[in-house]
Protein backbone atom coordinates (compact mmCIF):
# COMPACT_ATOMS: atom_id res chain seq x y z
CA UNK A 1 0.00 0.00 0.00
CA UNK A 2 0.88 3.70 -1.30
CA UNK A 3 0.84 7.30 -0.18
CA UNK A 4 -0.75 7.20 -3.78
CA UNK A 5 -3.65 4.66 -1.74
CA UNK A 6 -3.91 7.21 0.90
CA UNK A 7 -5.01 10.24 -1.28
CA UNK A 8 -7.66 7.93 -2.91
CA UNK A 9 -9.28 6.89 0.54
CA UNK A 10 -9.42 11.01 1.28
CA UNK A 11 -10.88 12.00 -1.52
CA UNK A 12 -13.48 8.70 -1.18
CA UNK A 13 -14.12 10.46 2.36
CA UNK A 14 -14.32 13.73 0.66
CA UNK A 15 -17.06 13.25 -1.51
CA UNK A 16 -18.93 10.78 0.72
CA UNK A 17 -19.22 13.83 3.53
CA UNK A 18 -20.15 16.23 0.56
CA UNK A 19 -22.96 13.81 -0.88
CA UNK A 20 -21.43 12.96 -3.89
CA UNK A 21 -21.22 9.08 -5.88
CA UNK A 22 -17.97 7.50 -6.74
CA UNK A 23 -16.58 4.30 -9.07
CA UNK A 24 -13.89 2.87 -6.47
CA UNK A 25 -11.45 0.21 -9.30
CA UNK A 26 -9.32 -2.26 -8.22
CA UNK A 27 -6.56 -4.03 -10.32
CA UNK A 28 -7.60 -7.73 -9.92
CA UNK A 29 -4.68 -9.09 -12.13
CA UNK A 30 -2.05 -8.68 -14.67
CA UNK A 31 -0.99 -10.60 -16.95
CA UNK A 32 2.40 -10.08 -19.08
CA UNK A 33 3.71 -6.61 -18.59
CA UNK A 34 1.50 -3.88 -16.93
CA UNK A 35 2.14 -0.31 -15.26
CA UNK A 36 0.38 -1.15 -12.20
CA UNK A 37 0.29 -4.03 -9.84
CA UNK A 38 -2.85 -5.54 -8.60
CA UNK A 39 -4.24 -3.91 -5.63
CA UNK A 40 -3.81 -0.36 -7.43
CA UNK A 41 -7.18 2.03 -6.58
CA UNK A 42 -8.66 4.70 -8.60
CA UNK A 43 -11.40 6.53 -7.51
CA UNK A 44 -13.68 8.79 -10.08
CA UNK A 45 -16.85 10.34 -10.56
CA UNK A 46 -18.85 10.76 -13.82
CA UNK A 47 -17.68 13.92 -14.22
CA UNK A 48 -14.50 12.61 -15.20
CA UNK A 49 -12.84 14.02 -11.79
CA UNK A 50 -10.71 11.14 -10.54
CA UNK A 51 -7.72 10.18 -8.14
CA UNK A 52 -5.50 7.52 -8.21
CA UNK A 53 -3.97 5.25 -11.24
CA UNK A 54 -4.77 2.09 -12.94
CA UNK A 55 -1.91 2.34 -15.54
CA UNK A 56 0.17 4.53 -17.54
CA UNK A 57 -2.68 6.74 -18.76
CA UNK A 58 -4.62 4.89 -21.41
CA UNK A 59 -6.77 2.28 -18.92
CA UNK A 60 -7.79 5.54 -17.06
CA UNK A 61 -8.80 7.73 -21.06
CA UNK A 62 -11.01 5.33 -21.47
CA UNK A 63 -12.49 4.01 -18.24
CA UNK A 64 -13.65 7.84 -17.72
CA UNK A 65 -14.82 7.79 -20.87
CA UNK A 66 -17.32 4.80 -21.08
CA UNK A 67 -18.20 5.68 -17.10
CA UNK A 68 -19.64 9.26 -18.56
CA UNK A 69 -21.58 7.42 -21.33
CA UNK A 70 -23.31 5.12 -17.98
CA UNK A 71 -21.56 1.47 -19.20
CA UNK A 72 -21.19 0.88 -15.82
CA UNK A 73 -24.33 -0.06 -14.26
CA UNK A 74 -25.43 -1.80 -11.40
CA UNK A 75 -23.26 -2.40 -7.84
CA UNK A 76 -20.24 -3.92 -9.76
CA UNK A 77 -18.65 -4.32 -12.99
CA UNK A 78 -15.49 -6.58 -14.17
CA UNK A 79 -13.65 -5.64 -16.86
CA UNK A 80 -10.13 -6.47 -19.22
CA UNK A 81 -8.14 -4.27 -20.44
CA UNK A 82 -5.48 -5.85 -23.17
CA UNK A 83 -7.39 -8.57 -24.10
CA UNK A 84 -8.70 -9.03 -28.05
CA UNK A 85 -11.53 -6.95 -28.92
CA UNK A 86 -14.88 -8.72 -28.30
CA UNK A 87 -18.14 -7.74 -27.19
CA UNK A 88 -17.19 -7.99 -23.71
CA UNK A 89 -13.97 -6.58 -23.75
CA UNK A 90 -13.28 -3.00 -23.56
CA UNK A 91 -10.77 -1.39 -27.17
CA UNK A 92 -8.19 -0.54 -25.75
CA UNK A 93 -4.97 -2.79 -25.64
CA UNK A 94 -2.07 -1.90 -23.52
CA UNK A 95 1.31 -0.64 -25.48
CA UNK A 96 3.33 -3.00 -22.84
CA UNK A 97 1.32 -5.92 -24.10
CA UNK A 98 -0.33 -6.97 -21.07
CA UNK A 99 -3.31 -7.71 -19.75
CA UNK A 100 -5.11 -5.94 -16.91
CA UNK A 101 -8.49 -7.29 -14.89
CA UNK A 102 -10.29 -4.17 -13.08
CA UNK A 103 -13.16 -4.53 -10.73
CA UNK A 104 -15.09 -1.75 -10.52
CA UNK A 105 -17.54 -0.95 -7.43
CA UNK A 106 -20.12 1.87 -7.46
CA UNK A 107 -20.56 4.29 -3.96
CA UNK A 108 -23.51 5.93 -3.04
CA UNK A 109 -22.84 8.91 -0.97
CA UNK A 110 -24.16 7.42 2.27
CA UNK A 111 -23.34 6.71 5.36
CA UNK A 112 -22.41 3.02 5.32
CA UNK A 113 -19.84 4.31 2.63
CA UNK A 114 -18.45 6.87 4.69
CA UNK A 115 -17.81 4.27 7.19
CA UNK A 116 -16.11 2.28 5.19
CA UNK A 117 -13.72 4.24 3.84
CA UNK A 118 -12.64 5.75 7.02
CA UNK A 119 -11.84 2.39 8.32
CA UNK A 120 -9.84 2.00 5.29
CA UNK A 121 -8.09 5.30 6.38
CA UNK A 122 -7.29 3.85 10.26
CA UNK A 123 -5.94 0.82 8.19
CA UNK A 124 -3.51 2.37 5.74
CA UNK A 125 -2.20 4.64 9.00
CA UNK A 126 -1.45 1.45 10.90
CA UNK A 127 -4.34 0.93 13.08
CA UNK A 128 -4.61 -2.66 12.36
CA UNK A 129 -4.53 -4.27 8.79
CA UNK A 130 -7.94 -5.06 6.93
CA UNK A 131 -9.62 -7.53 4.23
CA UNK A 132 -12.31 -5.97 2.15
CA UNK A 133 -14.16 -9.70 1.73
CA UNK A 134 -16.36 -8.65 -1.28
CA UNK A 135 -18.73 -11.23 -3.12
CA UNK A 136 -19.02 -10.87 -6.52
CA UNK A 137 -22.66 -12.15 -6.84
CA UNK A 138 -24.11 -9.98 -4.55
CA UNK A 139 -21.80 -6.98 -4.18
CA UNK A 140 -21.36 -6.74 -0.53
CA UNK A 141 -18.47 -5.96 1.32
CA UNK A 142 -17.43 -6.71 4.92
CA UNK A 143 -14.17 -5.74 6.57
CA UNK A 144 -12.09 -7.86 8.67
CA UNK A 145 -9.05 -7.64 10.40
CA UNK A 146 -6.15 -9.16 9.04
CA UNK A 147 -2.84 -10.88 10.71
CA UNK A 148 -2.15 -12.39 8.26
CA UNK A 149 0.82 -11.81 5.55
CA UNK A 150 0.19 -12.48 1.57
CA UNK A 151 -0.66 -11.10 -1.71
CA UNK A 152 -3.04 -8.17 -1.85
CA UNK A 153 -6.07 -9.50 -3.85
CA UNK A 154 -7.08 -13.34 -3.30
CA UNK A 155 -9.17 -14.08 -5.17
CA UNK A 156 -11.59 -17.60 -4.94
CA UNK A 157 -14.10 -18.44 -8.10
CA UNK A 158 -15.89 -21.03 -6.67
CA UNK A 159 -16.81 -19.11 -3.81
CA UNK A 160 -17.83 -15.78 -6.22
CA UNK A 161 -15.38 -13.80 -3.31
CA UNK A 162 -12.12 -12.27 -3.55
CA UNK A 163 -10.65 -10.82 -0.57
CA UNK A 164 -8.41 -7.49 -0.73
CA UNK A 165 -5.58 -6.49 1.56
CA UNK A 166 -5.68 -3.09 3.19
CA UNK A 167 -2.64 -2.31 5.39
CA UNK A 168 -0.19 0.74 6.01
CA UNK A 169 2.76 1.57 4.23
CA UNK A 170 5.47 -0.75 4.26
CA UNK A 171 7.76 0.57 6.35
CA UNK A 172 12.16 -0.80 6.27
CA UNK A 173 14.27 0.40 9.10
CA UNK A 174 17.73 0.20 8.34
CA UNK A 175 20.12 0.04 11.49
CA UNK A 176 23.35 1.59 10.38
CA UNK A 177 24.84 2.91 7.55
CA UNK A 178 26.71 0.81 5.58
CA UNK A 179 27.60 0.66 1.61
CA UNK A 180 25.58 -2.12 1.87
CA UNK A 181 23.04 0.26 3.49
CA UNK A 182 23.02 3.19 0.82
CA UNK A 183 21.91 0.50 -1.82
CA UNK A 184 19.75 -0.85 0.05
CA UNK A 185 17.69 2.30 1.02
CA UNK A 186 17.61 3.24 -2.36
CA UNK A 187 16.28 0.39 -3.61
CA UNK A 188 13.63 0.16 -1.27
CA UNK A 189 12.41 3.51 -1.90
CA UNK A 190 12.32 2.61 -5.43
CA UNK A 191 9.96 -0.43 -4.49
CA UNK A 192 7.58 1.97 -2.73
CA UNK A 193 8.51 1.32 1.40
CA UNK A 194 8.73 4.59 3.06
CA UNK A 195 12.62 4.28 4.02
CA UNK A 196 14.19 5.15 7.62
CA UNK A 197 18.01 5.23 8.24
CA UNK A 198 19.47 5.20 12.03
CA UNK A 199 22.64 5.50 12.93
CA UNK A 200 24.39 7.46 15.89
CA UNK A 201 27.86 8.22 13.52
CA UNK A 202 28.48 11.39 12.48
CA UNK A 203 31.08 10.49 10.11
CA UNK A 204 28.76 8.09 8.64
CA UNK A 205 25.73 10.32 8.74
CA UNK A 206 27.87 13.13 6.90
CA UNK A 207 28.07 11.18 3.80
CA UNK A 208 24.95 9.39 3.53
CA UNK A 209 22.37 11.25 0.85
CA UNK A 210 19.80 9.03 -0.94
CA UNK A 211 17.06 10.98 -1.74
CA UNK A 212 13.24 10.46 -0.43
CA UNK A 213 14.89 8.48 2.75
CA UNK A 214 14.38 9.85 6.49
CA UNK A 215 17.99 9.51 8.38
CA UNK A 216 18.01 9.93 11.97
CA UNK A 217 21.32 10.60 13.67
CA UNK A 218 20.85 7.98 16.58
CA UNK A 219 21.00 4.10 17.85
CA UNK A 220 18.86 2.26 15.67
CA UNK A 221 17.58 0.44 19.45
CA UNK A 222 16.77 3.71 20.20
CA UNK A 223 14.60 4.67 17.97
CA UNK A 224 13.00 1.22 17.32
CA UNK A 225 12.12 1.50 21.59
CA UNK A 226 10.52 4.78 21.14
CA UNK A 227 8.90 4.40 17.79
CA UNK A 228 7.60 1.08 17.53
CA UNK A 229 7.06 -0.66 14.70
CA UNK A 230 3.67 -2.16 12.70
CA UNK A 231 3.59 -5.23 10.82
CA UNK A 232 3.87 -3.75 7.71
CA UNK A 233 7.74 -3.04 8.64
CA UNK A 234 10.89 -5.08 8.04
CA UNK A 235 14.01 -4.18 9.90
CA UNK A 236 17.82 -4.72 8.73
CA UNK A 237 21.22 -4.63 10.27
CA UNK A 238 23.56 -4.35 7.63
CA UNK A 239 26.51 -2.59 9.36
CA UNK A 240 28.64 -5.46 11.15
CA UNK A 241 28.83 -3.68 14.15
CA UNK A 242 27.27 -5.23 17.22
CA UNK A 243 27.12 -2.12 18.93
CA UNK A 244 24.92 -1.06 16.64
CA UNK A 245 23.31 -4.51 14.53
CA UNK A 246 22.85 -6.54 18.32
CA UNK A 247 21.27 -4.20 20.18
CA UNK A 248 18.97 -3.28 16.79
CA UNK A 249 17.75 -6.91 16.98
CA UNK A 250 17.40 -7.21 20.78
CA UNK A 251 14.58 -4.61 20.32
CA UNK A 252 13.48 -5.46 17.03
CA UNK A 253 11.93 -8.60 18.20
CA UNK A 254 10.04 -7.13 20.35
CA UNK A 255 8.12 -5.17 17.61
CA UNK A 256 5.35 -6.46 15.09
CA UNK A 257 7.87 -6.15 12.58
CA UNK A 258 7.16 -8.86 9.46
CA UNK A 259 10.90 -9.26 8.28
CA UNK A 260 13.87 -8.60 10.73
CA UNK A 261 17.03 -9.81 9.22
CA UNK A 262 20.94 -9.09 9.76
CA UNK A 263 23.78 -9.20 7.55
CA UNK A 264 27.17 -11.34 8.46
CA UNK A 265 28.00 -14.80 7.10
CA UNK A 266 26.97 -18.28 8.21
CA UNK A 267 29.92 -18.24 11.37
CA UNK A 268 29.16 -14.83 11.81
CA UNK A 269 25.47 -15.73 12.70
CA UNK A 270 26.15 -18.38 14.45
CA UNK A 271 28.03 -16.62 17.25
CA UNK A 272 25.47 -13.69 17.19
CA UNK A 273 23.00 -15.85 17.75
CA UNK A 274 24.51 -17.51 20.35
CA UNK A 275 25.48 -13.87 22.05
CA UNK A 276 22.02 -13.20 21.43
CA UNK A 277 20.35 -15.93 23.85
CA UNK A 278 23.19 -15.29 26.76
CA UNK A 279 23.63 -12.19 26.85
CA UNK A 280 20.42 -10.44 25.00
CA UNK A 281 18.30 -12.09 26.78
CA UNK A 282 16.82 -13.27 23.76
CA UNK A 283 14.39 -16.43 24.30
CA UNK A 284 15.05 -19.17 21.43
CA UNK A 285 11.32 -17.86 19.61
CA UNK A 286 12.71 -14.80 18.93
CA UNK A 287 15.86 -15.71 17.73
CA UNK A 288 13.99 -17.97 14.87
CA UNK A 289 12.53 -14.50 13.83
CA UNK A 290 15.40 -13.08 12.65
CA UNK A 291 17.29 -14.04 9.01
CA UNK A 292 20.89 -14.86 9.46
CA UNK A 293 22.26 -14.70 7.05
CA UNK A 294 20.40 -12.14 5.92
CA UNK A 295 19.01 -12.14 2.09
CA UNK A 296 18.11 -14.56 -0.67
CA UNK A 297 20.69 -17.20 -2.29
CA UNK A 298 21.45 -15.08 -5.52
CA UNK A 299 25.54 -15.59 -5.32
CA UNK A 300 25.51 -12.14 -3.73
CA UNK A 301 29.13 -10.36 -3.81
CA UNK A 302 29.19 -6.62 -4.53
CA UNK A 303 26.93 -4.33 -2.02
CA UNK A 304 24.85 -3.70 -4.56
CA UNK A 305 24.38 -7.61 -4.95
CA UNK A 306 23.65 -8.08 -1.16
CA UNK A 307 21.06 -5.00 -1.01
CA UNK A 308 19.13 -6.83 -3.89
CA UNK A 309 18.97 -9.84 -2.10
CA UNK A 310 17.98 -8.54 0.92
CA UNK A 311 14.93 -6.72 -0.40
CA UNK A 312 14.16 -9.42 -2.40
CA UNK A 313 13.44 -11.88 0.23
CA UNK A 314 11.97 -9.13 2.38
CA UNK A 315 9.17 -8.76 -0.66
CA UNK A 316 9.06 -12.63 -0.72
CA UNK A 317 8.38 -12.66 2.88
CA UNK A 318 5.86 -9.53 2.35
CA UNK A 319 4.11 -11.65 -0.24
CA UNK A 320 4.20 -14.33 1.46
CA UNK A 321 6.22 -16.99 -0.84
CA UNK A 322 7.68 -20.08 0.88
CA UNK A 323 11.35 -19.71 1.19
CA UNK A 324 14.34 -20.97 -0.29
CA UNK A 325 17.94 -21.22 0.44
CA UNK A 326 18.82 -18.34 2.39
CA UNK A 327 22.04 -16.62 0.82
CA UNK A 328 25.91 -18.13 1.96
CA UNK A 329 28.49 -17.00 3.98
Amino acid sequence: MQPLDIQVVEQAISWSKTGQDFWLCTVLSTFGSSPRAPGSWLIAKADGAHCGSLSGGCVEEDFLARLSDGDFQGRLNRVRYGASEGPDNPRVSLPCGGVLDVLVEHWPANEHTLEHFLALKKALGGEGALVRNLCLESGEVELVPDDSLGSKVEEDPNEQRVRLRVGPVSRLVIAGLSPVSTVCASFAHSLGFEVIVCDPRPEEVRHFNVPGVTLRQELPSVWIAREGCHRATAIVALTHDPKIDDTALIEAVKTDAFYIGVMGSQRTSEKRRERLLRIGGLTEAQADRIHMPIGLNIGSKTPAEIALSVMADVVRVREGVTAPASRPA
